[in-house]
């Protein structure tokens, strides 16, 4: 008990340290003070709105800012669509599953926010992105937390750039560790922006190989819970609809909390990359003190969405602000 005392201790340390640390010159919590004072108002209506018309909001927007953020940094480029002349992020395989409500709910926000003559086209989608992404984990009972803004839109979106860029389903330690490392994310930062699993959802085919195809000599993985693989057999037999959509949180999956780590330590995540976090013993002390403690969980995942958010940031030199969130 002493022990993961510690460790509580520990994580929450590092957790409210990285805020010391010096963030990208151009991002401020007052970025638009002068041009758009209101923003941050502003989008929180337009994302509660679209929240109260499906939940599907929170998840498809959370992943929204994250497929973004891996691939060529937090520039809106995921939003772009792609032309004849183009084959944007968004139409990248890994990208096809990226749920149509989180693209709706930025487009509705910046709809919202132009609305206003005197924001209109001063906020980048980059930003109603970062704040959108905010207000959906506040609205599914997550924290709050204060977003940096004055991030410019990217010029580039081609679905080259996504090739090896974003965590698949079946990643071992090793392999997530390095893909977080190459955006300066750090181990412990990785397993809190996991939490995000919380609410978020897979279709079958994602971990089907689990409990139909593990090995010749188990068809189920033997890390995963046999009750809870006999309830996704259930809701995914073989052949079954590959639009059929599971949550990944099986206990409270319409509530941002910690039960996602208490799911792991009961062999109840649905990917081999969740359940590696526990199964690990480099990562399995980490999953234990979130499982713990809310407040911990809370703290870390609050200070890692900060450090996601300052990855790849483009300026007035690299981007501009779009007119039109899918348009470059």
């Amino acid at each position: 008990m002493a022990q993961l005392n510690l460790i509580l201790v520990y994580l929450l340390f590092l957790s409210l340290s990285l805020f010391s640390c010096p963030t990208s010159a151009q991002l401020s919590h007052h970025h638009y003070a002068q041009t758009c004072p209101n923003v941050e108002k502003i989008v929180r209506e337009a994302v509660k709105k679209k929240f109260h018309q499906t939940f599907v909001t929170v998840p498809a927007t959370l992943r929204l800012f994250f497929h973004d953020c891996f691939v060529q940094g937090c520039d809106a480029s995921v939003l772009v669509a792609s032309t004849k002349q183009n084959k944007a992020e968004r139409d990248h395989p890994d990208n096809l599953s990226l749920a149509g409500d989180g693209f709706d709910t930025v487009n509705k926000a910046k709809e919202a926010v132009d609305a206003v003559p005197l924001c209109r086209n001063k906020v980048s989608c980059a930003d109603i992105l970062a704040m959108a992404t905010r207000d959906v984990v506040v609205l599914a009972g997550g924290p709050y937390y204060e977003v940096e803004l004055g991030r410019y839109d990217g010029l580039r979106s081609k679905d080259s750039d996504v090739n090896g860029r974003l965590p698949e389903p079946g990643f071992n330690l090793n392999q997530l560790n390095s893909l977080f490392a190459a955006n300066g994310l750090t181990q412990t930062e990785m397993i809190a922006l996991s939490g995000a699993h919380t609410v978020g959802f897979s279709h079958c085919s994602k971990f089907s190989q689990r409990i139909y195809n593990f090995k010749s000599k188990s068809q189920v993985d033997p890390t995963m819970n046999r009750q809870y693989a006999t309830e996704l057999k259930s809701q995914c037999p073989r052949n079954v609809d590959p639009r059929i959509a599971i949550n990944m949180d099986p206990t409270t999956p319409k509530a941002f909390d910690n039960v996602y780590f208490q799911n792991l330590q009961k062999g109840k995540g649905l990917f081999t990359s969740d359940q590696v976090l526990f199964m690990d013993s480099r990562s399995k002390a980490a999953v234990n003190a979130f499982a713990s403690s809310s407040k911990t969980f809370r703290a870390n995942f609050v200070a890692a969405m900060t450090k996601l958010g300052r990855v790849g940031v483009k300026n007035a030199h690299n981007g501009n602000i779009r007119t039109d969130c899918s348009v470059i």
